[in-house]
């Protein structure tokens, strides 16, 4: 069998505290942050990153890369210049498919 699999880009994270989050990653795990704001921050490990993202202003979800996300639906920019769009599997869990730059 020679199909190739789905990557995944980021795995998203509830934290109440991004600042105190990133201190705690970076002390306890050799990552670098890519992004910090005051609503989220994106660590960036040698193989996936992690976002963390406060209560209430992103659901916790994994980052699918993809080239058409609008085949999942209504799709958003981000401030980082990419576009999703979030999909739920049949368990209520939220996948985003990320158009990356």
């Amino acid at each position: 069998m020679n199909k190739q699999l789905d990557s995944i880009h980021h795995i998203a994270i509830e934290v109440t505290d991004i600042q105190k989050a990133i201190d705690w990653y970076q002390q306890h795990l050799k990552c670098e942050v890519a992004y910090q704001d005051d609503t989220w921050g994106l660590l960036k490990f040698e193989n996936i990153s992690v976002a963390l993202v406060l209560p209430g202003t992103h659901p916790p979800h994994i980052g699918i890369p993809c080239d058409q996300p609008e085949k999942y639906g209504e799709v958003k920019p981000h401030r980082d210049g990419t576009s999703s769009a979030y999909i739920q599997d049949p368990f209520g869990n939220w996948v985003e498919m990320i158009k990356l730059n």
